[in-house]
């Protein structure tokens, strides 16, 4: 039996452990899961002949050396800082590794000896980052392959809930990690190029320049800028591409609704606030408005933001419960980000019966013989249920596919790296198929914002 450690049985681990344990009798696998939660880690593998679950702490390191140790590929599904000391391990003890976190600047620095080990330490093939890149990489490769220049590529991805669990103002719920959506767009601006054209959004002004998607069958949505777009020139060989602009999808009027956070100072991770832990929400609120004598936090609040009350931002606000004299944020030294996760958290968690979706959308234009075309290509997919959720598939299975082709060693270029060649993308996505993980492709006019560039 190969054995194939899996470090971290978290919402997004389902998929890929399922999809193990199926393989486990005709690939020969025994898949170890170890989690700081017992219970998460023997969950999915109670009764299975090829499966156990064990007591885990990444930060106990012997206990985390043994089990790397004993395995034959590491998958670490941990939060992205805590990778690089299991990567130690698996270079120490000569281990392939699979994640699906962006490589950090102490992963990359262990490529040489990795190379030098022949592993493979395999980073981003989850769903953003992982499925973007395979799914771009493959278009772009055919468009290249035919003698075109790239001229424009952007990418948009969004962790939403699906219309038949979508019941509130807002048309959004919690898919992923809360404080990810709270503290988005922070740390510098968004940077992007158009028409060959730098543009650049600081944080105050992100949620207020947005694009709208249209996709067929699923409707209208918004995007807004990721932080940095400028990386993926070198990453997809795009040095020279006029348009290069990546993004967050949501439903429409998320956006602007979101402003009203950012604006008020409520998604600062700055600094803490005393005594948080007996903060009401409806103090929580009033921390950021004028005082005043006379006027309620209601009023004073819309005053600040220039809405009436038959406004449907009012009506968002309302909907949240954030006047709420006695709900209390309970979190000691809380930054103002935390108290406001935790107050949305109350309403944007889903129900048992929810499913969330998720929906990536790429366009990419090029010049082929003197024509200028355009390929837009979306994948939209729901979660079946809240084990296995959207979420979970396209986070989860390009990560077991990937570990099973590396043990198989259909998958050998070594080092670290993300999944851009054909060798890795194409017989993922090829499986991805069979697991309804599908992108529809249509033939659009190119739409180049200024193809002279007047106006860039």
């Amino acid at each position: 039996m190969r054995n194939i450690l899996i470090i971290g049985a978290g919402r997004s681990a389902t998929s890929l452990i399922q999809y193990l344990l199926d393989k486990s009798e005709t690939e020969e696998l025994f898949i170890t899961i170890g989690d700081l939660n017992i219970q998460n880690a023997q969950k999915f593998t109670s009764n299975h002949p090829n499966g156990r679950g064990i007591l885990l702490d990444v930060f106990n390191s012997s206990q985390r050396r043994e089990a790397v140790e004993n395995s034959d590929l590491v998958i670490s599904m941990l939060p992205a800082r805590y990778h690089i000391e299991v990567a130690k391990d698996c270079l120490e003890f000569g281990k392939h590794m699979v994640t699906a976190s962006y490589i950090s600047d102490e992963m990359q620095l262990l490529d040489p000896k990795v190379k030098s080990k022949g592993l493979v330490f395999m980073n981003e093939i989850g769903l953003d980052p992982g499925i973007d890149h395979m799914s771009a990489m493959q278009v772009i490769d055919r468009i290249r392959e035919k003698g075109g220049k790239m001229l424009l590529f952007e990418s948009f991805t969004g962790g939403l809930v699906a219309p038949e669990s979508d019941d509130n103002l807002w048309h959004y719920k919690f898919t992923w990690n809360p404080r990810n959506v709270v503290v988005a767009g922070q740390g510098g601006a968004a940077e992007f190029i158009q028409e060959g054209t730098y543009k650049y959004i600081p944080y105050h002004r992100l949620f207020r320049r947005t694009e709208f998607l249209d996709i067929e069958g699923h409707g209208r949505f918004e995007a807004y800028a990721n932080r940095n777009s400028l990386k993926y020139r070198s990453v997809y060989g795009l040095e020279d591409v006029l348009t290069l602009y990546r993004g967050t999808i949501r439903r429409v009027g998320f956006s602007k609704a979101w402003n009203m956070f950012v604006q008020l100072g409520m998604t600062d991770d700055g600094y803490t606030i005393p005594d948080s832990e007996n903060l009401s929400y409806r103090n929580f609120v009033n921390l950021f408005l004028p005082y005043s004598p006379t006027d309620s936090v209601e009023l004073k609040l819309r005053h600040s933001l220039k809405i009436d009350q038959d406004d449907l931002m009012w009506g968002k606000l309302l909907e949240l419960d954030i006047f709420n004299p006695d709900k209390k944020i309970g979190i000691k030294d809380a930054t103002p980000a935390q108290a406001l996760q935790k107050i949305l958290e109350d309403k944007w968690t889903l129900e048992k019966e929810d499913k969330d979706m998720i929906v990536m959308y790429h366009k990419f234009g090029y010049e082929l013989k003197g024509k200028k075309l355009q390929i837009d290509s979306n994948m939209v997919i729901k979660g079946d249920d809240q084990t296995f959720t959207a979420m979970a598939k396209t986070v989860g299975l390009p990560v077991a596919i990937a570990a099973l082709k590396i043990l198989n060693e259909e998958i050998t270029n070594p080092g670290v790296q993300l999944p851009i060649t054909k060798e890795v993308y194409e017989p993922i996505l090829k499986e991805l198929e069979d697991y309804g993980i599908t992108f529809n492709e249509s033939e659009v006019p190119y739409l180049g914002y200024n193809p002279d560039n007047v106006f860039g």
